[in-house]
């Protein structure tokens, strides 16, 4: 604490020399190597309060001496942002920016983050773990503590008004090894897809309800150090909301989709997710397990849920998808069941594939009349699957029915991922064998009903299935 002083007086004598400094960041930058005195006292106070072996993230190697590196004291901490602000004449609250310099430098570095900003709305103070991430709301003064700099925010062209951000949900989770390379996009070419890579945070809300929820952006913080979330990549929408004397007044908001949950579903969202999250857990700890069942049941989930994923990137609305890419997101749904419903003992033959995967899909329901409808609709889908991959046309079908259909199977879909995930062993049997034996109507009882009733009455879904209801 003792050379925390000396160091807020050497920035406040630097942000009071910025008023002499040509408004650009070269001019700041060369300044700053020119190593003038007021450089060179913030330098040593940057010394004094935050040396090396604490905070060796603050330092470069110049001529076999480690000095303050300029680029992150300047760039990183935002003091040089400060710097040609005030050189330009702008007003800006400097012993704030000098308050938050000082707490860059002596705060220790924070571990990197990837968030993940989604489309949907959830009450305030929302907080929920999922494994290794956590769904999280943040108001705009909590979105504050996050930026360098949190006096500058608004004040730069381009920058990010976080309250567009306020009460808006994200997915954050540590990534200590992540190495930013560039400004992150949606596009990041760095890396997998957000969807793949954090598939395992996602698939548990996309079960909860079926609405649609989509990752809108993939960014970097570390909190107090780098926010690079790109006002470009917020989607945004007019509103027009009346004033006090009654008259229209547009506003500039986030664009939201239609996955709402009310502060009264929370709990309930809470405790669905942990369970679903437990259970995806116990699938995936088999990856490295020496029986191949753990092995390929892990792969296989992993499979299926990023095929949903894929193709919920794709779908822009409830009833929405570009009718060119129809037939690709069927593709990827029925990949998603065929993932989970094959067996390692399985003929290899087509015609035999199909068959199990339909009277397996079947046997996850607990009504006669599902149970139709459902082989139904997966004899549909696969015949439409291979109509596609080898290359024929589907006839006598319209946009809006093929829409209507893919909407369909894609509820179809997250049914099966569930219920294979609270009905799947934890152990090394296969859940194959049970689902034939139920298609048989043998052991559906104790297999199937029996737990699926259980989970659906403790932690349901936002909505009861047909058949759970009326079974």
């Amino acid at each position: 604490m003792s050379n925390d002083l000396p160091l807020r007086e050497a920035a406040l004598l630097w942000l009071e020399h910025a008023r002499r400094l040509p408004p650009t960041p070269q001019a700041i930058t060369d300044v700053a190597l020119a190593v003038l005195p007021e450089w060179d006292a913030l330098e040593e106070a940057v010394s004094a309060a935050a040396p090396r072996r604490e905070h060796p993230d603050l330092y470069a190697k110049v001529d076999r001496d480690w000095i303050p590196n300029y680029r992150t004291v300047l760039g990183e901490s935002g003091l040089g942002e400060a710097t040609r602000l005030i050189a330009q004449g702008a007003a800006v609250p400097v012993p704030e920016i000098a308050d938050s310099f000082v707490a860059f430098c002596t705060h220790p570095a924070p571990v990197p983050e990837r968030w993940l900003l989604l489309n949907g709305t959830f009450p305030r103070g929302t907080r929920i773990p999922l494994g290794r991430h956590t769904l999280q709301t943040f108001t705009t003064e909590e979105l504050l503590q996050t930026v360098p700099m949190p006096a500058l925010n608004g004040l730069t062209p381009g920058s990010l008004d976080l309250h567009v951000l306020n009460d808006a949900p994200f997915l954050h989770a540590p990534d200590p090894d992540y190495v930013v390379t560039r400004r992150p996009t949606w596009f990041d070419f760095t890396g997998p897809r957000a969807e793949a890579k954090h598939w395992q945070a996602l698939l548990p809300l996309m079960l909860w309800d079926p609405h649609l929820l989509r990752v809108d952006s993939v960014f970097t913080v570390a909190r107090g150090r780098r926010f690079d979330l790109n006002p470009a990549a917020v989607p945004l929408t007019i509103r027009v909301y009346p004033d006090r004397h009654g008259r229209e007044e547009e506003f500039e908001v986030r664009d939201t989709g239609e996955f709402h949950v009310a502060a009264a579903h929370l709990p309930a969202l809470t405790a669905f997710c942990t369970a679903i999250s437990a259970k995806i857990e116990a699938v995936m700890t088999g990856v490295h397990h020496q029986r191949r069942i753990p092995r390929l049941r892990a792969r296989r989930l992993e499979r299926a849920a990023r095929h949903l994923l894929a193709a919920y990137q794709r779908t822009h609305a409830d009833y929405g998808v570009w009718e060119v890419e129809a037939d690709e997101l069927h593709l990827d749904y029925v990949i998603a069941l065929e993932a989970l419903l094959i067996s390692p003992n399985d003929d290899t033959d087509g015609g035999g594939i199909a068959r199990n995967i339909r009277s397996r899909a079947a046997a996850l329901f607990l009504t006669p009349a599902e149970q139709v409808r459902t082989e139904t609709l997966v004899r549909r889908a696969y015949k439409v699957r291979s109509t596609y991959v080898h290359g024929d046309v589907i006839k006598n079908q319209t946009e809006e029915e093929k829409l209507e259909e893919l909407r369909t199977l894609r509820l179809l879909t997250l049914q099966v991922i569930l219920r294979w995930l609270v009905l799947t062993p934890s152990d090394t049997d296969d859940l194959a064998p049970l689902l034939d034996a139920a298609a048989q109507g043998t052991n559906c009882e104790q297999h199937i009903d029996q737990p699926l009733r259980a989970f659906f009455t403790t932690t349901p879904p936002r909505s009861r299935p047909a058949d759970i209801t009326s079974a």
